[in-house]
């Protein structure tokens, strides 16, 4: 009797474990309305509380597309589309990004025009680089 409690204890906890622990999601969302082919010129706005840098992996990797783009202090003036994210992070032995959202919004109106996310916990996890690059390579497909 014991001998089956535990072992039914033993494989509800390896259940739970591997269920928990093994999220890996990726999405994106576009505005039907919007146009991203006439892209050129992109402003990236450093989200306030970032201090690992994402802003810049998301401009390397739109300047490795082949896009104009900046990260200054204001949005210069003409740029066809703002770029906003938002990064989460989490610890499992060490820090690692959790969940990023990135939005390409109407620089005039804010309006977002397509957004995606990536969401990898710790047993998934990939790299900073490598969320950007699947948050990015999802929304210009």
């Amino acid at each position: 009797m014991i001998r089956k409690l535990f072992l039914n204890l033993s494989l509800l906890l390896v259940v739970v474990t591997f269920n928990s622990g093994c999220v890996n999601r990726a999405t994106s969302t576009i505005n039907p309305t919007a146009n991203l082919d006439g892209i050129k010129s992109i402003y990236v706005n450093k989200f306030e509380s970032d201090v690992s840098g994402v802003n810049l992996l998301i401009v390397n990797k739109l300047k490795k597309m082949g896009y104009l783009v900046s990260t200054e202090i204001d949005t210069p003036p003409n740029v066809d589309v703002v770029v906003t994210y938002k990064d989460k992070w989490a610890w499992d032995i060490t820090w690692y990004l959790l969940d990023l959202t990135i939005t390409i919004r109407d620089p005039k109106t804010n309006f977002p025009l397509a957004s995606g996310n990536s969401h990898h916990t710790s047993l998934t996890r990939k790299s900073p680089e490598e969320m950007v690059d699947e948050v990015i390579d999802n929304i210009f497909k």
